[in-house]
């Protein structure tokens, strides 16, 4: 039996995130074309890392009621692709939201 439950708590995180960036404008929703390149390299090269981890025996697949099972490859999960979606906007959406809280806390309000 396949459990979706792990995949849907990351796509519920994902949405939420993307709420908070559409509302500030942070980061995919201030400059889309640019933030998806950084989304696309981001997830591309931790996607690699993984896959070099896993080739080396770093890393494997762990067991668990709340992952479906599926693999990409083996020790590589189908859920592995959209965390490392969401880690990358997240970092993005803090980074770039401590940058505006810092810039207003010092008086340059540069929120375009």
């Amino acid at each position: 039996m396949t459990s979706w439950a792990y995949l849907a708590a990351i796509l519920a995180s994902s949405v939420c995130m993307l709420l908070l960036d559409h509302r500030f404008r942070l980061y995919l929703f201030r400059d889309t074309r640019r933030a998806l390149i950084v989304q696309g390299v981001g997830v591309g090269l931790l996607l690699l890392w993984d896959l070099i981890c896993i080739s080396l025996g770093v890393f494997a697949r762990g067991e668990g009621p709340y992952l479906s099972g599926y693999e990409i490859v083996p020790h590589l999960t189908i859920e592995e692709p959209f965390f490392l979606w969401f880690l990358c906007h997240l970092t993005m959406v803090v980074a770039t939201g401590a940058g505006r809280l810092l810039d207003a806390r010092s008086g340059r309000s540069d929120v375009a």
